[in-house]
């Protein structure tokens, strides 16, 4: 006899039966979605140690064990602690027992600069943070504090050091063979300037500016605001460093405008213009065709191991007087100059081959194309010196011709290391002397990575 068929809703009732004990006792969760609490304790107020994510802990960890024995910032350290660093240590005046807070160790700033350079790290403020951020930068630091602005001014105010710094380097990487002055190529690189295209005046507009500036400076050092709430005196302190920054920046534009007039024509000498936030930036041709200004940075590098021998920076946005003065650095750095010089089209003129061949160099540079595509280019022009005739018939050579593409191998490829490794891609810093402590920091970096290699 068939059984009857049992409906779907007696089958639910007896299962939540067998479940629960009680077919009228309705499941329950543990949790109330809305007090985060068990639904026993929803009348008592619990103390917990809730999560709080936004105080300050400290963290048990040994500093020394943050990174690995082979990690890239322990490799830099111990390269800096065996440099001669003393030229930084100059400059600080605090001294044990006298006034004054202590003063952050140079072979730290040294280090973690060097370090962020490889990373590509160009802001101060972006090191500050990575310095309590990343294990890298933590471990370099040691336990000291950092702030952005001790390292901004580390960066650009030791010019001088950086210069020794990079010619104790390079006796180094000599003494280790690995310069070995046969050839060195010289290349530019027009780098981005930290200024924009409308801050570039005519001399009128400067003296108006400035007038102005000296106005409001006149104003804020009297208390007069632009409004009549009080302010603290560290606002008014910082307002008024701003406005003698002001100051500043339209006197130095207007001290810089004989020097560009000076480029122009007689007739359009009124036209010339210069930046009011970066006086002695230029606007200068860039790569991909446009005009911004920008800066030239200069680096000889020796073909063997792409080792940079010579650094410069220059507002001049042709190349053809850079090769002189690189020479004389070269040889002031290292106490001997190359075999062979290499060089493009840009850099060639008269003079710098005269001044190369005085030297004992042999100038491979490329020979221009003749209007007169019949005549040989080869031959010598009337109005050249015997240094250019030799350097015509020696660039038809094969032997000239094989030698010259190292140029492309080596100095165009430190330029492009320069941009996308280094972080050269547009400057944060104003001014001639704080670019080339920009382009000196690229270039102790490249070399001491180098030398790491090649222990």
């Amino acid at each position: 006899m068939p059984q009857p068929k049992i409906p779907a809703e007696v089958k639910y009732k007896r299962a939540r039966q067998m479940l629960h004990g009680s077919e009228t006792t309705p499941p329950r969760s543990s949790v109330d979605s809305e007090t985060s609490q068990p639904t026993a304790n929803r009348s008592r107020a619990l103390r917990l140690r809730q999560a709080n994510r936004a105080q300050v802990t400290q963290i048990p960890a040994r500093l020394e064990a943050l990174l690995p024995p082979d990690h890239l910032a322990r490799l830099i350290w111990g390269a800096v602690e065996r440099l001669d660093l003393s030229a930084f240590y100059e400059p600080i005046q605090v001294v044990e027992g006298g006034p004054g807070q202590a003063a952050t160790d140079p072979k730290i700033l040294v280090a973690l600069w060097l370090y962020a350079t490889t990373q590509g790290v160009t802001s101060a403020r972006e090191l500050n943070d990575l310095c309590v951020e990343h294990l890298a930068y933590i471990w370099l630091c040691g336990g000291v504090s950092m702030n952005h602005h001790t390292l901004s001014d580390f960066r650009v105010k030791h010019a001088q050091a950086l210069d020794q710094l990079l010619t104790q380097l390079l006796g180094r990487l000599a003494q280790a063979g690995l310069i070995t002055f046969d050839y060195t190529a010289q290349d530019g690189i027009r780098v981005r300037a930290s200024a924009g295209a409308d801050s570039f005046h005519r001399q009128e507009t400067l003296e108006k500016c400035l007038a102005e500036a000296r106005e409001f400076l006149a104003a804020v050092r009297a208390g007069q605001g632009s409004d009549d709430e009080p302010v603290s005196p560290r606002t008014r302190a910082a307002r008024e460093r701003a406005a003698r920054e002001r100051v500043r920046r339209l006197e130095a534009a207007l001290a810089e405008m004989p020097a560009v007039q000076a480029t122009k024509r007689a007739d359009s000498r009124s036209e010339a213009r210069v930046s009011s936030t970066d006086p002695t930036a230029r606007v200068m041709k860039m790569p991909d065709g446009g005009f911004r200004p920008a800066y030239n940075l200069q680096f000889a590098v020796d073909t063997a191991q792409r080792v940079i021998t010579g650094v410069d920076v220059t507002n001049a946005g042709s190349d053809k007087s850079e090769m002189p003065p690189m020479v004389e650095q070269v040889e002031a750095r290292c106490h001997q100059l190359p075999q062979d010089w290499l060089m493009d089209g840009d850099f060639v003129s008269h003079t710098a081959i005269n001044t190369g061949t005085a030297k004992g160099l042999r100038i491979l540079a490329p020979v221009p194309e003749p209007k007169d595509k019949e005549r040989n280019q080869a031959l010598p022009l009337p109005g050249d010196s015997p240094a250019v005739a030799e350097r015509r018939k020696r660039m038809a050579t094969t032997e000239a011709q094989a030698t010259y593409k190292l140029r492309a191998a080596t100095s165009e490829l430190v330029n492009a290391q320069a941009r996308s490794q280094y972080g050269l891609l547009q400057l944060r810093v104003r001014g001639l002397v704080k670019v080339l402590c920009v382009a000196l920091w690229i270039a102790i970096t490249h070399n001491l990575l180098i030398w790491l290699r090649h222990p």
